[in-house]
């Protein structure tokens, strides 16, 4: 399937959760990531996110697309970075 996830966190939590999304999802822009996972990964990383943020002020969004359904992107302003491949 395909995911874009999409995080607000507090500031000493920035650095845990980017690099926990790098490791699943291409980075697309600041706290915006996307890519494929399968459903055995998407629970894995959902694992991973959780021990990362506080649930209680943190904020996690993921949308999941199905299989073959690919999101068309359309980026309007200024023109982030490509995005990154995955670590």
């Amino acid at each position: 399937m395909y995911v874009v996830v999409v995080y607000d966190t507090a500031a000493e939590r920035n650095p845990k959760i980017l690099r926990t999304c790098r490791q699943y999802l291409h980075h697309v822009q600041r706290s915006v990531f996307e890519g494929s996972l399968s459903p055995a990964q998407l629970r894995r990383f959902k694992a991973a996110v959780e021990s990362c943020i506080d649930s209680g002020y943190d904020s996690v969004l993921v949308y999941t697309y199905p299989p073959g359904a690919t999101p068309e992107r359309q980026s309007w302003g200024r023109p982030q970075d490509s995005p990154t491949d995955i670590l």
